[in-house]
């Protein structure tokens, strides 16, 4: 009694783009604005106007949107953030945020 069987497989894979986290600056009464500029042209690639407008915004509003990267790199950028202002003796505080466009201060740094 030969019985033959047929195997449908389905597998679907869910493959979707890598989320987006925006590395936040926090103000703080000790680290200078200089400093805090100086770490987002060295670190994160920023222009001195854009460096500037970011610092404002966290001093102004409590904090700011330093960049918007992938896991890894939001991650490699606040640990190297962190060593640096660590070293010159600064409590510089950094976070990472999934990005949400819904959120305006996330979704756009200088709002």
């Amino acid at each position: 009694m030969d019985t033959e069987v047929e195997i449908k497989q389905t597998d679907k894979l869910d493959i979707s783009k890598p989320k987006k986290y925006s590395v936040i600056l926090y103000n703080d009464d000790s680290t200078p604005m200089e400093f805090v500029i100086e770490l987002l042209i060295n670190i994160f690639n920023h222009s001195e106007s854009a460096a500037q407008d970011i610092t404002a915004n966290v001093h102004s509003q409590g904090k700011g949107v330093a960049g918007v990267y992938y896991y890894e790199i939001a991650e490699q950028k606040i640990a190297e953030s962190i060593t640096v202002s660590r070293s010159a003796g600064y409590p510089l505080a950094l976070d990472r945020l999934i990005r949400d466009s819904r959120d305006p201060m996330i979704s756009n740094p200088f709002v």
